[in-house]
């Protein structure tokens, strides 16, 4: 689904999509690589042959640069899973109501979901500020700094901590404003952006081989988004029998993997 100020509505919202993924996926492939290399380090120091080309290596900043860029990641992260629709919810309640009502909830949890977070930008934003952004500001810039805070810094990296602590206003504020254009899609088209789960990018279905077509039956699927299919009712299998709910030998086979093409007469019980 493509929402509002996005894709082709706007290059710049595009630009802005596809900024968000690749933030993401360089904060998590280097805090991964990063751990690998501190992890190898320290066990090739343990062997003596090799202690010395890697014992004046120093990774000692590493934990806590990971942990910050893994903060990053989960940030900007919780904004990407609003946008695409891969945040848990618990939708039960909101399945059984007509569609008005439904209509009027999603769009009250959205917008509650936008406040939340537009406020933790702000109150996020002015901690930042007073902890050491402002001075860093009027420093750069060549101001008077008079009696504004420096702010402290990390451990390890020495890094000015409101550095750190920009993920929270920025997130947030990206996250506020993907549950606003969540909304403005939810009210022009009456949809919500939705991840399957069980869809593997690049991998189809194949639905031209019976055998196959019939293994990639979900049995589990659900027909009113509330409760499990069986079976025997409308929804499950679709070569049982109407009367009696016996099966036959094809949706015998079917639910084993085995060949969906036979003849639904014969008996392979």
């Amino acid at each position: 689904m493509t929402l509002p100020f996005s894709g082709g509505d706007c290059q710049m919202f595009k630009i802005l999509d596809h900024l968000e993924e690749v933030t993401i996926t360089f904060l998590m492939g280097a805090a991964t690589t990063i751990i690998f290399v501190a992890v190898m380090q320290r066990y090739a120091t343990s062997v003596p042959f090799l202690y010395p080309y890697f014992y004046h290596l120093d990774f000692s900043w590493a934990q806590e640069l990971c942990i910050i860029m893994f903060v990053w990641m989960a940030k900007f992260g919780a904004a990407y899973g609003v946008r695409t629709g891969i945040h848990v919810g618990v939708d039960v309640v909101i399945n059984r109501m007509d569609a008005p009502m439904r209509g009027k909830f999603i769009i009250l949890g959205l917008l509650s979901g936008a406040l939340f977070t537009g406020v933790v930008a702000t109150l996020g934003g002015h901690f930042v500020w007073e902890n050491g952004a402002h001075y860093a500001f009027v420093n750069t810039f060549g101001l008077t700094v008079g009696d504004l805070y420096e702010g402290p810094i990390t451990a390890d990296l020495e890094w000015p901590t409101w550095i750190v602590y920009s993920a929270i206003p920025l997130g947030s504020s990206l996250m506020c404003f993907r549950f606003l254009q969540v909304c403005v899609g939810f009210l022009r088209t009456g949809e919500l952006p939705h991840h399957d789960h069980g869809h593997v990018e690049g991998l189809e279905e194949d639905t031209t081989d019976p055998q196959r077509a019939a293994q990639d039956i979900n049995w589990y699927e659900m027909a009113d988004n509330l409760h499990p299919k069986d079976i025997t009712h409308e929804g499950g299998d679709p070569s049982l029998g109407e009367g009696d709910g016996s099966r036959s030998g094809k949706a015998t086979v079917a639910m084993e993997g085995g060949d969906a093409s036979a003849k639904s007469g014969e008996d392979r019980s």
